[in-house]
């Protein structure tokens, strides 16, 4: 594959809203020892990528500064011992970085190879919310056949892969969301009881839902008063697992609910781990989830598509907090 000397990629001017992104020509990357370098068909866009932009969430010491971490496309290059694939084949991969451009250098341990039955959008969608799903429901909540699970803000990206997963391997699934469609929405996917956050206390349904015994596992995303309200609605053994902090990352908590109850909590964060670390959950996601997308028991949801120049209006979109399921920009 001939390459060229300079791409298309996404820059962050400054910090702030939407508008400071910016499409710019850089020179492309070359693959280090043991990456390759992806020509991107497709990117995803996460919640991450909106607080770097606001200047909340630096990529990790060493890595790409541009944002984007999950892309689609085929291997244009292989760096030196990188054996996994040829140039050419079409993946998926987990990035900590550098996504929203024509070309990503990473890890070939953090790469996924395409299934023919899904497009580069979809296949753009999956790696960060499954790599941050499996590892944290099942590898540290042990999330288990069923168990009760709970997952706030169900129809995120993070929310239709959660609760997908979360029935497929037989959990009764409890979500919260922001509205009544977006409840129905939830349901369609297999939420059991869906909870609308606005009207609704999520803490005092899920007591009467449970008939008092509460949860076993719930992913958190929100924190803040969140916080105290989910360690309520853990039942015995529960376990609490945060992966991100919309409210804030403090609350007051009453710890003999904790110790009565029995409960773990825990959280982690993807980007800073080792690529071998994320390539043993890119491993656990080949054989566990892959199989179950490709037959179509899991959906990818798309909610919306915006060429790579438009990535202002993705994050625009993002932030209005309208959208169901993932988005994705488009590269090629």
């Amino acid at each position: 594959m001939s390459l060229p000397t300079s791409m298309k990629a996404v820059v962050i001017v400054g910090s702030g809203g939407p508008d400071v992104l910016s499409l710019t020509d850089l020179p492309v990357p070359q693959p280090k020892a043991g990456e390759v370098l992806i020509k991107v068909a497709a990117a995803g866009v996460n919640r991450p990528d909106v607080l770097q932009r606001q200047g909340n969430y630096p990529p990790p010491k060493g890595h790409s500064e541009l944002p984007g971490l999950e892309v689609s496309g085929v291997i244009a290059a292989l760096g030196e011992g990188a054996g996994q694939f040829a140039v050419g084949d079409p993946v998926m991969a987990l990035v900590p970085g550098g996504g929203y451009a024509e070309f990503v250098a990473v890890s070939e341990l953090c790469c996924i190879r395409k299934p023919e039955a899904i497009s580069f959008v979809e296949a753009a969608a999956i790696p960060e919310t499954f790599f941050t799903v499996w590892h944290n429901v099942f590898d540290r909540g042990h999330l288990k056949a069923r168990e009760k699970f709970l997952v706030h803000g169900g129809t995120s990206g993070i929310g239709v892969t959660a609760i997908q997963l979360a029935k497929a391997f037989g959990a009764t699934v409890f979500t919260t969301a922001g509205s009544d469609e977006k409840c129905e929405a939830a349901r369609a996917l297999g939420a059991d009881v869906a909870i609308n956050y606005r009207s609704e206390d999520f803490a005092q349904v899920i007591k009467n839902e449970t008939a008092g015994k509460g949860v076993d596992v719930i992913l958190d995303m929100v924190g803040g008063d969140y916080i105290e309200k989910n360690i309520r609605s853990l039942g015995d053994d529960g376990r609490l697992v945060n992966i991100a902090f919309q409210k804030g990352s403090t609350a007051t908590v009453d710890f003999i609910r904790v110790m009565l109850k029995r409960l773990t909590l825990t959280g982690s964060t993807l980007r800073i781990r080792t690529s071998e670390v994320k390539g043993e959950i890119a491993r656990s996601i080949e054989e566990h989830a892959l199989p179950l997308i490709v037959s179509g028991k899991i959906k990818i949801p798309i909610d919306s598509t915006y060429p790579l120049a438009q990535a202002s209006e993705a994050h625009a979109r993002m932030e209005s907090s309208a959208h169901i399921g993932k988005i994705v920009l488009t590269v090629a």
